[in-house]
């Protein structure tokens, strides 16, 4: 089975199309997948528009009340999976943004790559991507090195990414005495979970995005500061710096 998980907030006017483009794009290959979704308090008729779509795909979605953030949207998504796979080392959950950001187009070359032994499948920088995206990660990587020191891909702010659910249970059950497992936002949270799952992969690929289609279904809500901010203080947490040590140990 392979997973699906999207977290969204206020995502009314891209999930639609979004999903559709998944089921086109899925429609045929002999693996199940199933959508999960985390709602994260949209005030914009998401979950409404989300119900519509329960009949025409495999797919549940999660409602949080009060809007907890993309981390913990993100952590419930990867519980959820993990809840109901049988199967956590043939399983695999797909992570990916809900705007668009990310091409779904890539998910059957990340599928094809678990299949061949894959343990983590990363989709890199799309090649015309926007300048300011552009500059928060040159930025970033330079402002943040601590999360760059893994050695384990080009781009650890990716979102789109394929994990086996093995790994991803091995680094819940680890951080499982400490309750919430990823602690900051953003694209800092994508660096820490590749950082959580990293000792426990013998295996990982990262593969190139395909360029940036037009697909503007609605104004971008991306700050580049605010990732700058996130990946710094992400940086200095002496817990993620202690994640970093120990990987760069073993690679």
């Amino acid at each position: 089975m392979i997973y699906i998980g999207i977290p969204v907030r206020n995502e009314r006017e891209t999930i639609g199309p979004l999903l559709w483009r998944i089921r086109e794009i899925l429609y045929g290959e002999q693996r199940e997948y199933h959508v999960l979704i985390c709602d994260d308090a949209s005030n914009d008729g998401t979950s409404e528009t989300l119900s519509q779509y329960e009949h025409f795909l495999p797919m549940t979605f999660f409602h949080n009340d009060v809007r907890k953030g993309y981390a913990a949207s993100l952590e419930r998504l990867i519980k959820a999976a993990l809840k109901r796979s049988t199967y956590p080392k043939r399983d695999a959950l797909v992570t990916m943004q809900g705007d668009f950001s990310d091409s779904p187009e890539r998910i059957c070359e990340m599928m094809r790559r678990f299949e061949g032994g894959a343990d983590l499948v990363t989709v890199g920088s799309v090649p015309n991507e926007p300048f300011a995206r552009r500059f928060t990660r040159i930025a970033g990587q330079q402002l943040a090195r601590g999360l760059h020191t893994t050695k384990l891909v080009d781009d650890p702010f990716a979102s789109l990414r394929l994990y086996r659910l093995f790994v991803l249970a091995r680094a819940i059950d680890e951080s499982d005495s400490r309750g919430q497992v990823l602690n900051h936002e953003g694209w800092a949270a994508n660096a820490e979970l590749l950082l959580r799952v990293g000792k426990f992969l013998r295996r990982f690929e990262e593969i190139r995005a395909e360029s940036i289609k037009t697909r503007r279904y609605r104004d971008s809500r991306y700050r580049a500061w605010r990732e700058l901010y996130g990946l710094i203080r992400a940086s200095r947490d002496p817990a993620i710096r202690k994640l970093v040590s120990n990987l760069n140990a073993m690679v």
